[in-house]
Order: structure tokens, then sequence, then C-alpha cells
């Protein structure tokens, strides 16, 4: 069972130690944004973003192959229990890139957005709901988690009610 921890005066987070706690944080992140929310993914290559959505993306019903999608920069998820945006930003050159592919398109519907290196598309990409970070904690991760706006506030709520 996953269990939140004490990370700094007023940081939680949770310690990741396997694959297989990545996938299960992940579904309870489904879980808990209940369909919609716009989520940034931090943390440095191999840190386990994209297992991360992958234990979203099979929350939400998506039995197949999860990759990252680093050259197509989106891949969508049209599921039975909604639409999932997976991004990744990694090879894009520059933030105005975003409104050539259209990205109001993607975020103007009710989803949910997973968006792996945000940083990458800074003045283009609206606010998060949410943040998560990956990061190296012994031999597994840590995530961590913070709330921007009042969706992802309850979002958050709902998150540690469900790691209680």
């Amino acid at each position: 069972m996953l269990e939140v921890v004490k990370l700094g005066h007023d940081q939680q987070g949770v310690i990741l130690e396997s694959e297989a706690d990545t996938v299960a944080f992940g579904a309870i992140v489904a879980s808990a944004c209940e369909g919609s929310a716009v989520i940034f993914l931090h943390g440095n290559l191999g840190m386990g973003k994209t297992t991360l959505c992958r234990g979203v993306l099979n929350a939400l019903g998506h039995h197949g192959r999860v990759k990252s999608p680093t050259y197509t920069l989106v891949e969508p998820y049209e599921l039975d229990s909604g639409t999932v945006y997976h991004f990744d930003l990694y090879r894009l050159g520059e933030p105005e890139e975003l409104e050539f592919m259209g990205i109001r398109d993607y975020l103007s519907e009710k989803a949910l957005v997973l968006i792996e290196w945000p940083e990458k598309g800074r003045g283009i990409l609206p606010q998060a709901d949410i943040e998560l970070t990956l990061d190296i904690s012994g031999t597994g991760r840590v995530v961590y988690w913070e709330s921007k706006t009042a969706h992802g506030e309850c979002c958050v709520n709902r998150l540690m009610k469900k790691l209680s």
C-alpha cells in the first residue's frame, strides 16, 4: 500500500519503490481527478513520468501499450470514461510550436491532460490544475504534488483521502 510521507515543512509525497507502485499511484490520480484536469509532470529522464501516465490510462480503461509521445508530441486516448491527452514536450523546439499543432483544441474540451516536460511549453500552456514531481529517493522514486487551481485542490483532497 502506498503511504504518504512528510518531505518538508509543508510538502507531502509518496515513496514509489517499484514500477508497480508508480502505476498504482497513477490509478489513484486518475480516480482523484474524476476525468478532467490539466496535470504537469516534472522530473528528469527515467524518473517514471510515462509509467505514471500508464497507471492513469490503465485505470481509465486503456489496455494497450502506453508509449511516450516524444516525437508526435501528443497521443490521444478516447476511452469509455472520457478523453485523455498525453503530451511529451521533451523534443519541442519552441513553445510557439504548440500553437501550430492546435494545442487550444486539445484543451477546450473536458478531458484529462497529462503533460510531460511542461517547462518546454511555458507561455503557451494553460495553468496546471496539479503539478506532480518525480525524483529519486533511495532505490526508488518519490512523487510529490502541488495544486495550482481550485479544481486542482479538489483533486488533491480526493487524492489524500484515497491514500489514507
